[in-house]
């Protein structure tokens, strides 16, 4: 007998068992339900139903005592989980958000913004690893050089200089393209 279906029949604490499932077509209905009623969308359901069955194997193979009710564990499971999906949701829109405001902020015209970005990309892509490390901890990470040398495990001065090159070389980068 498979380790999977062991631990299927212990969670749903019969012999009889579903297969490989150890939700029956009811129970998964009831999944489903619940994290259409709680707003998921439904093309994110099936990834619902699947972590819902997910948590049931983790834990009957943890040795935990299969739920009393598994339709009603599962329903909980599932509310749960559509309450991560909103919360996740909402932590990405005000991500965006932040992000928009930030580039309204830096620069106007979406164009220059663009040119700009791909010839800093472009230039960033030809620094060596270490300048291109430093550059990006120092002004995208927004770390001090004191911070970006002790994780780095050099000196400070290492960090200044490679930060110095790595300007040096984007800055002419950015006048050969004519971007600036």
């Amino acid at each position: 007998m498979s380790v999977l279906r062991r631990i299927t029949r212990r969670v749903q604490g019969d012999g009889a068992g579903h297969g490989d499932d150890p939700l029956d077509p009811a129970q998964e209905r009831r999944v489903r339900a619940v994290l259409a009623l709680g707003g998921v969308p439904q093309a994110d359901l099936p990834d619902g139903v699947q972590q819902v069955r997910l948590r049931l194997l983790e834990r009957a193979a943890k040795g935990h005592e299969a739920p009393r009710d598994v339709s009603a564990w599962a329903a909980v499971v599932a509310s749960n989980l559509a309450m991560d999906w909103h919360r996740a949701k909402r932590r990405q829109e005000r991500l965006g958000e932040r992000l928009a405001s930030l580039r309204q902020h830096e620069h106007p015209s979406g164009e220059d913004t663009s040119v700009l970005s791909l010839a800093v990309a472009q230039g960033l892509d030809d620094l060596p690893d270490v300048q291109r490390q430093v550059v990006v901890l120092r002004f995208y990470a927004d770390l001090p050089v004191r911070s970006i040398a002790r994780e780095l495990g050099v000196p400070e001065g290492t960090v200044k200089s490679r930060l110095h090159t790595a300007v040096r070389a984007l800055r002419a980068r950015l006048h050969e393209d004519e971007v600036v």
